[in-house]
């Protein structure tokens, strides 16, 4: 089974991606923050992490930094879902991820774009070899 860490402080979108996922193939946990998700990484590595942006203690920016900083870590599939940032926007590409979805995002854009990750796995994400290069979903 597939492991996907929900990153997400707001009760209402967490319910709603932990219920969605369940529904699947995945095998899906939740990180409140940024500081609960990199230990949730550190212990054991998921197969894909979905993150919001904005959560308190260590927002979404400072825990990709982290993940990609970490040789173990630093080729998990990362997507992020935000209602903070703009369908283009460059610190996705600089941050090594992999997909972005803008909330709201229907729930087929978000079950698509993950099981896509799931199925390219780990891999690199520098900016000439990253084989994610092609996904980057970004709904209009």
């Amino acid at each position: 089974m597939t492991v996907l860490l929900v990153a997400e402080d707001d009760e209402d979108i967490a319910a709603l991606l932990l219920r969605m996922f369940r529904k699947t193939t995945f095998t899906v946990s939740r990180a409140v923050d940024g500081v609960e998700a990199l230990r949730a990484i550190r212990e054991a590595p998921p197969d894909v992490l979905l993150t919001d942006i904005g959560m308190p203690r260590m927002d979404g920016w400072a825990l990709i930094r982290e993940v990609r900083g970490d040789e173990r870590s630093a080729q998990i599939p990362i997507a992020v879902i935000s209602g903070q940032l703009h369908p283009g926007d460059p610190r996705a590409t600089e941050h090594g991820v992999c997909a972005l979805l803008t909330k709201p995002c229907p729930n087929e854009q978000v079950l698509h774009a993950i099981e896509q990750l799931a199925t390219l796995g780990r891999h690199s994400h520098t900016a000439e070899a990253s084989a994610c290069h092609g996904l980057r979903l970004i709904p209009a």
